[in-house]
């Protein structure tokens, strides 16, 4: 199966390096040809256009910051709609609007060819050694069909029904991210106010009912200084606001989520909406004058897990 890949960045071009590393014959595509430079290197061909990579391939992969581009690379004059083949699969990897995908899953449908909203979730340490998860979203048989691909990518597969529902479940699972996020950094603060040790802070977090994935991974770039997670405000900005229009089209009134809105759009003018989002402990730390900092732990986080074939995760249905 040819596949060809769009968007080359911090998370899409880890997947990307999955697919080839696993043997795919790979095109790929970005606004920035120098960022495709390693791909190319080591075997992948560069399309000019989005609509000459979608009618030179089986399955396009679309991999990019917002709704907005990917409807830009989508829809444009030379745009993917416009290149893709009957027959072919469409896969929509970034983290998007659930009536965006399935609005533009339509007009997929309309040529001939089936899409996928199948975003990842787990971190890029995760997405770099193919043991990230991916939720996708689609009619059974075409999740069959992509499932080689998606394998090749991720480590735990997860159908998740209909297409727009794993968008749904991206946004939700980065919405609890987020929340654990500014929990932890008031923990961390308060800890450090109490005269606590923050390195066995951490440690009885980790190892306590108040352990979590969020605490493993960017507790330890905040205490390092770094507070490199590869993530920026501006992204859980846009995140967490999709996941509170999920809510309002559902008629679902949140306490929560404005205020976690609130907290993040006040660092993204304080810090910069690229800045790194664990860096929203900055506010804090200025109102205590302080710096939460303990040694011995690492600027990034890398996945220590061996890389294995990925599977399907079938969800429990009790009884």
């Amino acid at each position: 199966m040819k596949i060809g890949f769009i968007g080359l960045g911090n998370v899409g071009g880890k997947l990307a390096g999955s697919l080839l590393r696993n043997g795919f014959d790979l095109t790929v595509r970005d606004l920035d040809k120098e960022i495709a430079r390693p791909f190319l290197n080591d075997g992948a061909t560069w399309s000019e256009t989005p609509r000459e990579l979608a009618a030179s391939v089986d399955m396009v992969i679309t991999c990019l910051p917002s709704p907005a581009a990917c409807r830009n690379v989508m829809e444009g004059s030379d745009g993917v709609l416009v290149g893709l083949k009957q027959g072919s699969l469409w896969a929509e990897m970034s983290t998007t609007d659930e009536t965006e995908v399935i609005r533009m899953g339509q007009m997929v449908r309309e040529i001939g060819a089936d899409p996928i909203d199948c975003p990842v979730s787990g971190g890029c340490h995760r997405a770099a050694t193919g043991n990230i998860s991916i939720f996708a979203g689609c009619d059974r048989a075409v999740f069959d069909r992509a499932l080689i691909v998606l394998k090749a990518m991720g480590r735990r597969i997860l159908h998740t029904g209909p297409l727009g529902s794993a968008s749904v479940l991206k946004v939700l699972t980065n919405y609890l991210a987020t929340a654990n996020l500014v929990t932890l950094c008031e923990a961390l603060v308060t800890a450090d106010q109490a005269g606590l040790d923050l390195g066995t802070t951490y440690e009885a977090i980790r190892i306590s009912s108040g352990n979590s994935f969020v605490h493993e991974t960017e507790s330890q770039v905040i205490l390092n200084g770094s507070r490199n997670i590869n993530f920026t405000m501006d992204l859980v900005v846009k995140d967490i606001m999709l996941f509170q229009e999920v809510a309002d089209r559902a008629g679902v009134s949140l306490e929560i989520s404005p205020k976690l809105i609130e907290i993040f759009q006040d660092g993204m003018k304080r810090y910069g909406p690229r800045d790194w989002s664990p860096n929203i402990i900055k506010r804090l730390e200025e109102q205590c004058s302080t710096t939460i900092h303990a040694p011995g732990f690492p600027p990034e986080i890398a996945d220590d897990e061996e890389e294995v074939p990925g599977f399907e995760v079938v969800p429990s249905r009790g009884g």
